[in-house]
């Protein structure tokens, strides 16, 4: 294996690229990921952000850094919410917002965005984070024009700039993942102590953010045991290092040891087969759904065709790309497609290894035709870049603007038009926008059934109080609620967000469907809202006027 082209360049005019283009590209990708880092809000879209946030909200109120949940495992992330919900309380304690902590914690449960873009713009900068660490480890990997595009590649990506705005573990994973791969190219290049000992930590800190990120250990893995093949006697780092993974996932998450038994619980929750809308079909038929649906979405079929034997082609050139990015790489993906269910988000980690790369296939073939053409080729590269970054620029359009006209606020606008004022509204998703309107919401809160969402909300419910309602089940929703319950969700009107999931698969949730036609069996549909691709996005949403539910 020899080094690639891309490190035999100018110094010189490397300096200069650096200089002109990481702020620009460094400016994009935090202005693409800020705007609308807002949408839905005060409604809450995501059905776990709302979790996570209350976890972290519990934290502070119980004062205890015990998560009480594990199921990512998640903790950095919950410690880094309760700290920005500590901000901004303490700033606003500072400047007279608030009086004091109980008036803090009312204007909480009344408008969550108080706290929520805080927290959505701390996941901002952990994708921010990740452009500027692709670009390290190309200029690691090869010099800064493989750096550059391969940032600015990521910078674009509409599926990462969407998990950048939504407050989630994968983001911060994805940090730890890429400062881990940086100390593994240390590792086979140099084989220094500290690289050994500074990916163990990574390793370690990855896990503690999301079980799945400690897959990337098999980066500095593999490269040191290709060192120890060839003479080089550095067992004792590698053990070392093994050593400092373990110690950092339990000195950040120190509760895994101290609190094993929700742990257990948490994991065995999380382990399920099916979910609606998104239940896998083996091994290839996920890996095609990888394929065509997020990765085409976010890079193009001309992304893809680049980034695979772009990866393959720098793998055996160098023996870097052999030992460390290729093995990662290989690894998450296979995981990733062996599992039952199917997330978008669960390719997050490896879109940086895919900007990786696309952009060494421009720089490779860029050097192959100016070896050819001489300097007359020497803007195919630029050139090519740009033509694929226009269509992943023109996605990220298109996603922003979907993503701040969602189907659940067009069907709360419909309430706000059509409900008389004192109604009774069914919502099944965080209709907080609606909790000031003169409505009074329900919401299917699993065992405890329709529950009065401004009630629960004045009590700041506890994440605790959730999880122990939800009783494990995948979604709060009617379809999770025992039959026996159902009454308690009688209301004027219905706002259904997850009813169509189950419609689209009647032989795998015939309970659940159940369920659903008991209470709909008087309503009449009202509207049906459908995301509209280019305008408006979210799950299909039913608006009903409600008959009685027949007991």
């Amino acid at each position: 294996m020899t080094e690639p082209p891309a490190k035999h360049r100018n110094p010189a005019s490397n300096g200069w690229a650096e200089f002109a283009f990481l702020p620009l590209i460094m400016l994009a990708a935090a202005g693409l990921r800020i705007h609308g880092a807002d949408f839905g809000l005060p409604a809450l879209n995501d059905p776990d952000e709302p979790l996570f946030m209350m976890m972290a909200f519990d934290m502070l109120r119980n004062q205890s850094l015990n998560p009480g949940w594990f199921g990512h495992p998640g903790t950095i992330t919950l410690y880094s919410l309760a700290l920005v919900c500590l901000a901004v309380g303490g700033f606003g304690l500072l400047t007279g917002r608030f009086a004091g902590i109980e008036d803090f914690a009312t204007a909480v449960y009344a408008d969550p965005g108080i706290v929520f873009l805080p927290a959505r713009l701390f996941i901002v900068a952990c994708g921010v984070a990740c452009v500027f660490l692709t670009y390290r480890i190309g200029t690691r990997l090869g010099d800064k024009r493989l750096g550059l595009a391969a940032a600015a590649l990521l910078a674009v990506n509409a599926v990462h700039i969407e998990y950048s705005q939504i407050i989630r573990t994968d983001m911060q994973a994805s940090v730890f993942m890429l400062l881990c791969t940086l100390c593994a190219i240390g590792i086979a290049r140099d084989g220094k102590r500290r690289d050994y000992i500074l990916a163990g930590v990574f390793v370690g800190l990855a896990a503690a953010t999301k079980w799945p990120a400690a897959l990337i250990a098999i980066s500095p893995g593999i490269a040191s045991l290709w060192r120890i093949s060839h003479g080089r006697k550095e067992l004792r780092w590698l053990v070392a290092s093994g050593l400092c993974a373990v110690a950092a996932l339990f000195i950040a998450s120190p509760y895994l040891l101290l609190d094993y038994q929700t742990v257990l619980r948490d994991l065995a929750g999380e382990a399920r087969p099916i979910h609606p809308s998104a239940t896998g079909n083996g091994f290839l038929a996920n890996l095609a759904w990888y394929a065509s649906n997020p990765l085409a979405h976010s890079i193009g079929i001309a992304g893809l065709v680049l980034a695979v034997p772009g990866l393959v082609w720098a793998s055996f050139r160098d023996r870097t790309w052999a030992t460390v990015i290729l093995p990662g790489f290989l690894l998450f993906l296979i995981v990733i497609c062996a599992q039952k269910l199917l997330w978008a988000r669960w390719i997050v980690p490896l879109l940086p290894f895919f900007a990786l790369g696309m952009a060494y296939a421009l720089c490779a073939l860029g050097d192959c035709l100016r070896s050819l053409a001489g300097n007359k080729a020497r803007f195919f590269a630029p050139f090519a870049l740009i033509l694929l970054m226009l269509p992943m620029i023109q996605a990220s359009r298109v996603a922003a603007t979907e993503r701040t006209n969602d189907t659940r606020q067009i069907a709360s606008a419909w309430i706000r038009g059509h409900a008389p004022a004192g109604s009774t509204v069914l919502v099944e998703d965080a209709a907080i926008d609606l909790l000031h309107d003169g409505t009074r919401l329900l919401f299917p809160l699993g065992a405890e059934g329709c529950i009065d969402a401004k009630r629960i909300l004045t009590g700041r419910i506890k994440y605790s109080r959730v999880e122990t309602a939800r009783s494990s089940s995948p979604i709060v929703d009617l379809g999770h609620m025992d039959m026996s319950l159902l009454p308690s969700c009688r209301a004027d009107y219905a706002v259904l967000t997850h009813y169509e999931r189950y419609r689209a698969d009647p032989a795998q949730f015939a309970e659940e469907l159940r369920r659903y036609r008991e209470v709909m069996g008087n309503a009449r549909i009202e509207a049906v809202i459908r995301p509209e691709p280019g305008k408006s996005s979210g799950p299909v949403v039913h608006v009903l006027t409600m008959g009685q539910t027949r007991q």
